[in-house]
């Protein structure tokens, strides 16, 4: 049988990232994401935002395979209380605890995309007019900080095609 493991997530950071790297020398940026769930109230008819969201760790891994380096993007233009879409994949930590010798363990996302949704002072991201950083994505950021340009090819390594007439696109 066939296994899925993705996540997509809707939320902000909690705080500021912290850059670091593993043994191999691979460099890593951890952050922490608040994700909040909201309802309707059979009674009001009106939504309503859970008082708990989610806390989950997040790690992003620079990667040589990427176009473009998601640690440096992440550390660049994610700061605390931004609003992000990211994707990635679930991963189990096991550890023996130092002090009490009982095995623990924790989930975390292991990101593999991002999309930054605008700043706080934009009313958050529900536009959908972000910029995407992983595997493709360019341009300019909602939350107004600018971003490297894009790579001259497309996400497929065909060279852009129309040279941006985007008038002769059908659809």
């Amino acid at each position: 049988m066939a296994t899925l493991n993705k996540v997509m997530l809707m939320g902000r950071l909690t705080d500021e990232p912290k850059e670091g790297a593993i043994p191999s020398g691979t460099r890593v940026v951890k952050f922490r994401f608040a994700v909040g769930r909201s309802r309707k109230n059979p009674q009001t008819g009106q939504w309503e935002n859970d008082p708990n969201p989610l806390y989950i760790d997040c790690e992003a891994f620079a990667r040589q395979d990427q176009k473009r380096d998601l640690v440096s993007l992440i550390m660049q233009y994610c700061h605390k209380g931004d609003p992000l879409y990211l994707e990635g994949r679930l991963q189990l930590d096991q550890w023996d605890d130092k002090q009490t010798g009982q095995k623990r363990s924790k989930h975390k996302i292991v990101v593999e995309n991002i999309e930054f949704l605008g700043g706080r002072g934009e009313g958050g991201g529900g536009d959908g007019g972000g910029m995407s950083a992983g595997r493709s994505g360019g341009g300019r950021p909602a939350g107004g900080r600018s971003a490297p340009p894009p790579q001259d090819d497309d996400e497929y390594g065909g060279g852009g095609g129309s040279g941006g007439d985007n008038d002769q696109i059908p659809f």
